[in-house]
C-alpha cells in the first residue's frame, strides 16, 4: 500500500532489523519501533498479533491503525522506519483512541515536525 507520505515495509529481514536496530516507545494500545532510514521517505509497516483476536478483530485494529497514519502522516518528518505493533488492548479501542495513542508516541519518539 502506497501512503501520502511513504511505503508499506513488506519484507521479514526489514522488520527485523528495526526491530534490533530501531528505538522503541510503547503505550497501552501500541508499540512504536522508530528507525532513521536514508531514503528520504517513510517506510511503514503495521502487526497486530493472534493475542488480540480473531481475523475480523486483527483487521479491523489493523485497519484503524492505517487510517489514524494516513490521516496525521503529513505531521511526522520524513526518512523513517516506522512499525506500529498493536496490544492487546486495541482490540476495544474506537479510532479516537488509537490516533491519540499513535499521536502520543509520534511525540514521545521525537518524529514530529516543527
Amino acid at each position: 500500500m502506497q501512503f501520502e507520505n511513504g511505503v508499506t515495509l513488506k519484507k521479514n529481514m526489514d522488520f527485523r532489523d528495526i526491530y534490533r536496530k530501531g528505538k522503541s516507545c510503547a503505550n497501552r494500545d501500541l508499540v512504536i519501533y522508530v528507525r532513521k532510514n536514508n531514503i528520504g521517505q517513510n517506510r511503514i509497516g503495521f502487526s497486530v498479533s493472534k493475542k488480540v483476536g480473531n481475523s475480523v478483530v486483527r483487521n479491523r485494529v489493523r485497519r484503524l491503525m492505517k487510517e489514524s497514519y494516513r490521516l496525521n502522516c503529513c505531521t511526522i518528518k520524513s526518512g523513517y522506519d516506522i512499525i506500529f505493533i498493536s496490544r492487546v488492548a486495541a482490540k476495544d479501542a474506537d479510532y479516537k483512541a488509537v490516533e491519540k495513542s499513535m499521536k502520543n508516541l509520534f511525540k514521545r519518539a521525537s518524529i514530529l515536525k516543527g
